[in-house]
């Protein structure tokens, strides 16, 4: 790794026109191993980079791409690098999520309609989200089916890991729902996987807080 100069924004500017660094992937493993930063102020996300590699503007888009089609934002009308919730919250635990998602997911990849569900990775069962309104809420109905030691201590569990890792309150017994009560099915797809391994995703977060933090020290000044 070599050093080069670099003359374009410094942090301090990016962060005082996009806000405060949300989440940061140090390696983008698809294009040349840049750091993608995900910037948030007044509730629109920005995807950024200091590389000053050629094409990183189209790769900045791509990532947006799947910011949309995998987690369900609305993309920032005449901007490449921007997108939204519509319901104009943050959902910060989930989007850091996301962000590993679109930086490491093909840019074509195709979103997934089938119904939310998934192998538990510690028994036999099926984990299965199903999504309803009630009283002007989107509920959504955590089950699982199939054989295990303990079922219902296992379905516990894992409606933890979605208060935990998706930032979800729980509003009955296998009942939780997002902070701001609407429909957001895509971040409850991405959730799954994380929410059946508590301890596990805890170790991979600290792991890549550090790499983010060792990044941050040098903001992708050196990549060439």
């Amino acid at each position: 790794m070599k050093l080069v100069s670099y003359d374009g924004p410094r942090p301090k500017d990016v962060i005082a026109k996009y806000g405060h660094c949300l989440e940061l992937i140090p390696t983008d493993k698809r294009f040349n191993e840049i750091s993608i930063g995900l910037y948030v102020k007044n509730s629109i996300f920005t995807v950024w980079s200091f590389s000053t590699n050629s094409g990183v503007e189209k790769r900045i888009e791509e990532i947006r791409g799947l910011l949309v089609s995998l987690g369900g934002m609305i993309p920032v009308p005449e901007t490449h690098n921007q997108a939204k919730f519509e319901c104009g919250l943050i959902h910060s635990r989930p989007v850091r999520f996301l962000l590993s998602q679109a930086v490491g997911k093909d840019p074509e990849y195709a979103t997934n309609t089938a119904a939310m569900e998934i192998k538990d990775s510690k028994s036999n069962l099926i984990i299965k989200a199903e999504g309803f309104e009630r009283d002007n809420t989107r509920h959504y109905q955590i089950s699982a089916s199939g054989e295990a030691k303990n079922p219902a201590m296992r379905l516990r569990m894992i409606i933890a890991g979605f208060s935990k890792y998706g930032e979800m309150d729980k509003m009955g017994d296998q009942e939780v729902a997002f902070e701001c009560r609407l429909n957001h099915d895509e971040l409850l797809r991405i959730l799954l996987p994380y929410s059946r391994n508590v301890s596990s995703i805890e170790t991979m977060m600290q792991a890549e807080s550090m790499r983010g933090q060792m990044t941050t020290n040098t903001l992708g000044f050196s990549q060439t």
